[in-house]
């Protein structure tokens, strides 16, 4: 039933990419979940079109004033690349909503299926190590403070984000070879946008199915690992040792902020990221498994459609996390846009730091991590 429920770039689609038996055994009970999907497909129409208002609006200010109206820093070089990327997505979501509203018709042809899908994992990629790397910055600036003054450039901050790209372009590829166009098992007129692992129209050759099943197999392991797991430990790792620092200063304690938006971070990556990476790995076992469980089935029936809506809400998530957190909402709401997303993404130009020659004060302490706090 995988074409039923798969409404986005990000989901298999249409029970090809498996090679576990004929369409019939992948629909015998479609029935019986008619008016469930219905219900999930007009909750994910909503749910993408809200994404593709907030994304595009919110990440279209946010590239607007980091990239033609702020002088370029490390963190305005961040966060517009983060912004670009979300951009991206919540660009292409009218797609998977007139896919979603067509009962799973593509009608925009097989480049524009395999572009509509590389784009959203490259926007998953991308944003993850994005994410990743403002992790890391802001690690470096509160345990090295002195190094990250005289070594934090916007060169290098431009070349690590050039690197990010890169990598993300690359993790993203495969999706670009591996989509595909056809015909509906039960509608010739429904062509469906799926992933066709094998490159092939055979479903009968053990061959070629097993070829099919492992690179499911290892597609689907691969993006956990490296669009989930190894992210989010580097960014769980990061936060863990910036609160231990801070918890050592008594002064910065006190203040419930930087803590406050270090557990947003954290949550929002794992409640946006982490069902979906769990219904993917679910999928996988269930079609891969010598008996097919109609349990899990009904599982991934329902919470698929859920779990990709949250990851698709992160692409619209990232501009309020990372710029109206950065300091009292209240405060910034009476400033003009312009206002609030320069004071949000500004840096400290001028320090009062005071430095040893054995180390540095406690204000020095406290405006590095302000700097990556935003």
């Amino acid at each position: 039933m995988m074409d039923i429920i798969s409404t986005t770039p990000f989901y298999h689609s249409n029970g090809t990419d498996f090679g576990n038996g004929s369409f019939e055994e992948e629909y015998e009970d479609e029935d019986d979940h008619v008016e469930l999907r219905r219900s999930l497909n007009i909750m994910s129409i909503i749910v993408y079109c809200l994404a593709f208002v907030l994304g595009v609006l919110g990440n279209g200010v946010v590239i607007w004033v980091t990239g033609f109206k702020m002088k370029k820093t490390v963190n305005t070089i961040w966060f517009l690349n983060l912004a670009v990327a979300d951009f991206l997505f919540t660009a292409f979501l009218p797609l998977s909503v007139t896919y979603t509203a067509m009962d799973f018709h593509w009608p925009f042809g097989r480049f524009m299926c395999k572009l509509n899908s590389t784009v959203g994992f490259l926007n998953m990629f991308a944003s993850v190590y994005i994410l990743v790397v403002i992790s890391v910055d802001r690690y470096v600036s509160v345990v090295w403070p002195v190094w990250a003054q005289n070594h934090r450039s916007v060169r290098k901050a431009s070349c690590v984000s050039l690197g990010v790209w890169v990598l993300a372009l690359f993790l993203s590829s495969p999706y670009f070879i591996f989509r595909d166009t056809g015909a509906s098992f039960h509608n010739k007129d429904i062509i469906n946008c799926f992933s066709n692992f094998a490159l092939s129209d055979d479903y009968d050759t053990p061959a070629v199915n097993q070829l099919r099943q492992f690179r499911h197999q290892a597609m689907t392991i691969t993006r956990f690992l490296l669009g989930f797991v190894v992210p989010f430990t580097i960014v769980v790792s990061c936060y863990a040792v910036i609160i231990h620092r801070l918890r050592r200063n008594r002064s910065l304690a006190r203040s419930g902020r930087p803590f406050k938006i270090i557990a947003a971070v954290i949550s929002a990556f794992f409640l946006c990221w982490a069902p979906y990476h769990i219904m993917a790995l679910i999928e996988l076992v269930n079609h891969v498994a010598t008996d097919f469980s109609n349990t899990l089935d009904h599982v991934t029936t329902i919470g698929v459609p859920i779990a990709t809506s949250l990851a698709f809400l992160n692409s619209c998530l990232n501009p309020l996390l990372y710029v109206f957190m950065g300091q009292d909402f209240k405060e910034k709401i009476r400033r003009s846009i312009l206002k609030v997303l320069e004071s949000a993404f500004q840096e400290e130009q001028s320090r009062s730091n005071t430095y040893t020659n054995s180390g540095f004060t406690t204000r020095s302490k406290e405006r590095s991590f302000s700097d990556a706090e935003v």
